[in-house]
């Protein structure tokens, strides 16, 4: 039975639960994988017992080793322990009934079949036998199998009452048809779109973890065109669901920006499977749909779109509940720069342009000129090779100011405490002043970005200021 990287875990479970005469199976997203010839991205198995799932997970432990540890969950009858990076789950079956206002069940212990009924689709609602008289027997009520080989997500049972229970669900057909390159069977996509709202009742943690999900599909645009075909996006992402439509004045009209982003998200992830990077992508033309403007004679225009849209992020991740450190800071910094390398690419532009990108990008440059590639999106070929020219000229003058100047990681060459030191003056507004002068100095190229240089013009601008070295 070669279900498993060290199959003494299977093995171990078997004798155990023929010991205790129960019947355990391998059941769900595992089993799914296994079956499709490809690696469990989530790295946890679930074994369904008819019995005490904790008491098996925890005589299963011992006999693998004193030293792990099994974590019981009371509240949801389960038990789980780690073994070979993989999080092994113990469970009863069971049967589940819910109330209109909560995805939580109410449980009862059940069969196997009621535990299968369950599921939430048929491919995950497929087990292996791990007891002696039918070792590796799948168990496959619903076609499972035969869904897999047609690539198909459907519910093992009524969606409505499927989804109706269990909103959440809805996001996962999303996200399996998604990742698994599957297509959600017609009366299951219907049922989606029938119990959108009961999204409402499902936690931002909830959503956020499937969003990243869907985020990390090899395409990610097929997921959000689901969530837009079936009327979740406006519920859970209305930002991104309002950049849809092209509005036509005066014989003018501006490029669907709900298309063009989910494009330019797919350019993004053929090239990382960064998922920050990602979300910059999803989120560069955000508010579009704010600063939208037309201007007769002109056309249509987007003006500071890029600054009201980095001021978004972080409203977003905040009511996503998406983390809001360094990397809201990062997705916030690449929204801000979006536009800015491609004002570069004038022969006239200056050394001091490229520093102040440099030092405002950091060593998020990469990405950012990333991102700028990935945003060229026009079906015209000399339109792509012109602007693809235009980013290598850019990537060229980073670099000869980079290798020249050490912008990339600018420290100040002068800090507080010398300013301080050399003037005899307390710390205060006027050593932020002398810094900053130092710093547009050192990227005007007024001065090179070293100690000496720098020591020089700070007694300069000092003087300018009345003060005098000591």
């Amino acid at each position: 039975m070669n279900i498993f990287p060290d199959d003494r875990i299977f093995e171990v479970i078997a004798q155990v639960a023929d010991r205790e005469q129960v019947e355990a199976y391998v059941i769900g997203g595992f089993v799914r994988d296994h079956i499709m010839g490809r690696e469990h991205p989530d790295k946890d198995i679930d074994i369904v017992v008819l019995g005490d799932g904790p008491a098996i997970a925890r005589t299963v432990a011992r006999e693998i080793s004193r030293d792990i540890r099994v974590t019981v969950f009371k509240t949801f009858g389960t038990a789980m322990f780690r073994y070979q990076n993989y999080d092994i789950e113990f469970v009863g079956a069971r049967k589940e009934s819910y109330s209109e206002d909560s995805r939580k069940p109410s449980v009862t212990p059940g069969t196997l079949e009621d535990d299968q009924n369950r599921r939430d689709f048929t491919i995950n609602a497929l087990a292996i036998s791990l007891n002696k008289d039918n070792p590796g027997e799948v168990l496959d009520p619903f076609g499972g199998i035969e869904d897999i080989r047609n690539g198909i997500i459907r519910t093992p049972l009524d969606p409505d009452t499927t989804f109706s229970d269990d909103p959440l669900r809805m996001m996962r057909a999303v996200r399996f048809a998604a990742r698994l390159g599957f297509r959600i069977e017609e009366g299951t996509l219907a049922s989606i779109t029938r119990n959108a709202n009961r999204i409402s009742i499902v936690s931002a943690e909830r959503i956020t973890t499937e969003l990243n999900k869907i985020m990390a599909a090899a395409t990610p645009s097929d997921g959000f065109l689901l969530l837009d075909q079936t009327g979740l996006l406006p519920l859970i992402l209305p930002e991104i669901s309002k950049l849809r439509g092209v509005e036509d004045k005066d014989g003018k009209g501006h490029k669907d920006n709900f298309h063009h982003t989910l494009k330019v998200l797919d350019n993004t992830a053929e090239k990382s499977d960064d998922l920050w990077l990602r979300w910059a992508a999803l989120l560069h033309d955000v508010a579009k749909p704010l600063t939208k403007k037309f201007v007769p004679g002109t056309g249509w225009t987007f003006h500071g779109h890029e600054f009201l849209g980095a001021k978004m992020v972080p409203e977003i991740f905040k009511r996503l509940k998406l983390p809001l450190n360094d990397r809201m800071k990062y997705v916030k910094k690449l929204v801000g720069l979006h536009l800015r390398p491609i004002a570069l690419v004038q022969d006239e532009v200056t050394d001091s342009a490229v520093r102040r990108l440099l030092f405002e990008a950091g060593d998020d440059i990469d990405d950012l000129m990333l991102l700028c590639e990935a945003d060229i999106t026009s079906g015209n070929r000399m339109k792509v090779k012109k602007h693809r020219d235009n980013f290598a000229l850019v990537r060229r003058k980073l670099r000869e100011i980079e290798e020249k100047d050490a912008v990339r990681t600018f420290q100040p060459p002068v800090h507080g405490d010398e300013i301080i030191e050399v003037f005899g003056i307390p710390p205060g507004p006027m050593v932020g002043v002398i810094k900053s002068a130092i710093k547009e100095a050192i990227l005007d190229g007024v001065i090179p970005n070293d100690h000496q240089a720098a020591m020089e013009f700070m007694i300069q601008k000092g003087r300018e200021l009345g003060l005098e070295p000591r």
